[in-house]
């Protein structure tokens, strides 16, 4: 089963799913720092770090670096209402914070 399709299961069996948010800051290609948390239904750094690159892809930052140390581990919580349209169409929900555009 894909990642997405796991993600709606999970969504409809579970309005009250648990994400895990990790702290990504990533310079962009003016210099300037971008702040957001990248939300997931899995806990591994490597998938947060792939959500964190696709993302920046879609914006034009395919460059920037991310790694674990840029894209790291911050806390688990209950799903805002906000990001499970994305969890359920991508897998993941991009917070941003500082310089996103």
């Amino acid at each position: 089963m894909m990642y997405v399709e796991w993600v709606k299961n999970m969504v409809t069996k579970d309005k009250q799913m648990t994400i895990h948010v990790f702290d990504t800051w990533v310079e962009n290609k003016k210099g300037e720092t971008m702040h957001f948390d990248v939300f997931t239904l899995d806990k591994s750094s490597k998938k947060a770090i792939e959500c964190a690159k696709e993302y920046l892809k879609s914006v034009g930052e395919e460059d920037a670096k991310v790694t674990a140390k840029e894209c790291s581990f911050c806390h688990s919580q209950t799903a805002p209402d906000a990001a499970v349209k994305d969890l359920k169409k991508q897998g993941y929900f991009i917070y941003k914070m500082m310089n996103c555009p």
